[in-house]
């Protein structure tokens, strides 16, 4: 009997030479990753379970990025990134990545992939749902609590189950129109957002395989809107390219068996698949956006790391040039890396952030920003009776800031037509 590639990095993990679905293994974890939000109380219950003595497993495979609510006046979020300089500076961390200095890298789930920490046939934990993201480079990777962190920050070690996988396989190529936030949509709204419960979704076709590293890595981002415990993509030439060009660690690259038991099978012909949205107030409510085009809005929003990264502002360049917004339209580069492109990267001869400024968009620094609404003074956080279409990954009430606001999620394409239109419009209007 074959084995997925879940399964086979976890064997690898737990010392084994077989697993399968439903076993219970302890895992020797690769990294572990932590954020302004879930790093104090990590820290926190680290240090009354282990004591006075406490000691880090390997400080090297400790990363701590800041970035969720950062660029605030808060006095609470202000609190919680000092208890992570302070901790930092205590224990000698060599990879937490202060905001206010050079090293500051904006939002983790990006930054873990620019930084070389994303690494084929490793297992990362991270305190972050959305840590599934990293599965696009052929790896374990899932959010856990902060009880957990904190123990593997003690230990190194994690006890799991073996998830059962499914498997998605999108045939053909992408049309131009599309990106890969049309294909997880198309996923979320077969499988709704528990059909993946404590499931691996594992993604696979021509389609996904053409895509480059940044946009696998939103289909593997919003696997935990399904409920997953993971998202994956095997890793390839482009995968490796982009792993060698940022570490020297060696890894080793795993692969499905043919003979694979998957708990289910879906496929996709790529080039049937319209332009979609997600309607409030959840995921998985998946329309076109030729059913609700025409819907009047207050707010565009294109950030996160799951729409705020390089591609994302490639193709809504592609719209918003010599375009004016009709709306307040907020661009938010998922890292700094990213802020950087937005000045060296060009479209017709002219920078993205050029084309922006001249929509009229509004240019924040990286951070999360309003993906996980914040405090009130939070850039193009959602207020009383807006109306938001945005690139980020949920639309739950009040996610976006107010509960009394509605979010569509959309791709670049879909939000950029949108903004110029002041309404939600389909991307072929532009497109094609």
């Amino acid at each position: 009997m074959g084995m997925t590639i879940t399964e086979k990095i976890l064997a690898k993990a737990a010392g084994k030479d077989k697993v399968s679905a439903g076993e219970n293994v302890w895992l020797n974890v690769d990294i572990l990753m932590s954020h302004d939000v879930c790093g104090p109380p990590m820290i926190q219950i680290w240090k009354r379970e282990f004591g006075a003595k406490a000691k880090i497993w390997d400080k090297n495979k400790l990363v701590i990025f800041p970035d969720h609510y950062i660029f605030t006046a808060n006095e609470h979020a202000n609190r919680n990134v000092n208890i992570l300089r302070e901790f930092a500076d205590t224990y000698d961390l060599p990879n937490y990545y202060d905001v206010g200095t050079e090293r500051y890298k904006g939002v983790c789930h990006i930054a873990l992939a620019e930084e070389g920490f994303n690494v084929p046939g490793t297992v990362l934990f991270g305190t972050d749902s959305h840590t599934c993201t990293s599965g696009a480079f052929g790896m374990f990777s899932t959010g856990v609590g902060n009880t957990d962190a904190a123990f593997i920050m003690g230990t190194g070690k994690i006890w799991e189950k073996i998830p059962e996988s499914i498997k998605f396989t999108f045939d053909g190529s992408l049309p131009p129109y599309l990106t890969a936030k049309d294909l997880i949509l198309q996923v979320l709204g077969e499988i709704t957002t528990d059909g993946g419960t404590y499931r691996a979704l594992e993604f696979d076709g021509s389609a996904v395989f053409d895509l480059n590293m940044y946009e696998r890595m939103t289909l593997t981002n919003m696997a935990i809107e399904a409920g997953a415990m993971n998202g994956i993509i095997a890793a390839d030439e482009i995968t490796e390219k982009f792993v060698r060009e940022r570490t020297e660690v060696p890894y080793e690259v795993f692969n499905s068996d043919p003979e694979a038991i998957y708990h289910s099978r879906y496929q996709f012909n790529a080039g049937q698949i319209e332009p979609l949205v997600a309607k409030p107030h959840s995921p998985d409510n998946r329309d076109t956006v030729r059913n609700v085009q025409g819907t009047p809005l207050t707010k565009c929003y294109i950030g996160s790391c799951t729409g705020g990264k390089i591609t994302d502002f490639q193709a809504a360049a592609k719209i918003l040039i010599n375009q004016e917004v009709k709306v307040p339209t907020f661009v938010v580069p998922a890292s700094t890396a990213t802020e950087k492109q937005l000045e060296e990267e060009t479209y017709k001869g002219i920078s993205l952030r050029q084309i922006f400024e001249k929509a009229g968009c509004v240019i924040a620094q990286s951070s999360c920003a309003a993906c996980l609404g914040g405090p009130s003074d939070t850039i193009g956080r959602a207020v009383d009776r807006d109306v938001v279409i945005s690139t980020t990954n949920r639309n739950f009430p009040g996610r976006m800031g107010s509960k009394k606001s509605e979010v569509y999620l959309a791709s670049p394409f879909t939000v950029a037509a949108s903004a110029v239109r002041g309404v939600i419009t389909d991307p072929r209007e532009y497109l094609i």
